[in-house]
């Protein structure tokens, strides 16, 4: 596939992927050189490296030439940032695919939102933090802060900003215990049960409408959102029963 074609496939016309081209090839150039790279006239280009620069896809500068007169020079964005800037686009129109398929009246089946990488993780945990119930979770405390070793301060933190609630129940071992440690300050209740019968390698978050499921042994990382009030309800009765099986088992 030609540069020319990728670019096209961000969202630039064919005109624009060339004047693009032309900047990324020629640096801080004259419209002029630009204009003869891309093989367009110059009104033309002045016109692309406007739309280009309201894109975030150039930036100029005014310098000084020769005989003193004031130039516009123009550069292209590293493609680095319009590739994480297409990334970011393209994950905020995933995460928003089962409000497009209400409005086409798909509402029938539970919608089903897939999320990869410690990135997609985290906008899992993102989510959470915009519930109106509290969130009822099974997890193991290791394993989410040992992929992210700043969750405590990223998400916990926000959590108990916004007052959200949280019971839970994980492993018996060290990190589970100090975990439980802090509970008072973090806004949670966290029962412990034994890690030689419950070692938990995935996690499960039920909240509002939603059950959100994190494996942290897939590589990379993987997780989904189930949006359905039904299986919603369902995983919180379940819940309730490892809760009270969880009270007996720290009294024994």
């Amino acid at each position: 596939m030609s540069l020319i074609s990728v670019v096209k496939n961000i969202g630039f016309t064919e005109k624009e992927a060339r004047v693009y081209l032309a900047c990324l090839e020629t640096g801080s150039s004259s419209v002029a050189e630009i204009a003869r790279r891309a093989r367009i006239n110059r009104v033309t280009a002045y016109d692309i490296l406007e739309k280009l620069i309201k894109k975030g896809a150039v930036n100029f500068m005014n310098q000084k030439g020769q005989h003193g007169k004031r130039i516009l020079l123009y550069d292209a964005t590293d493609p680095a940032v319009l590739a994480s800037e297409a990334k970011r686009r393209a994950g905020d129109f995933r995460l928003a695919l089962p409000d497009f398929k209400r409005l086409r009246g798909d509402a029938i089946h539970p919608g089903i939102r897939y999320f990869e990488g410690l990135e997609g993780i985290k906008a899992i945990y993102e989510d959470t933090l915009g519930n109106r119930t509290e969130i009822l979770n099974y997890a193991n405390s290791r394993e989410i802060r040992t992929h992210w070793p700043t969750y405590d301060e990223e998400y916990v933190a926000k959590r108990v900003k916004g007052k959200i609630f949280l019971r839970g129940i994980a492993p018996l071992d060290e990190h589970g215990s100090w975990v439980k440690s802090h509970d008072r300050e973090n806004y949670r209740e966290i029962r412990l049960v034994p890690g030689n019968e419950f070692s938990f390698t995935n996690e499960i978050n039920i909240y509002d409408d939603k059950v959100a499921i994190i494996s942290y042994k897939d590589v990379p990382l993987i997780g989904m959102i189930i949006e359905s009030q039904e299986i919603a309800n369902t995983q919180r009765d379940i819940f309730k029963m490892a809760w009270e099986f969880a009270g007996r088992s720290a009294k024994r």
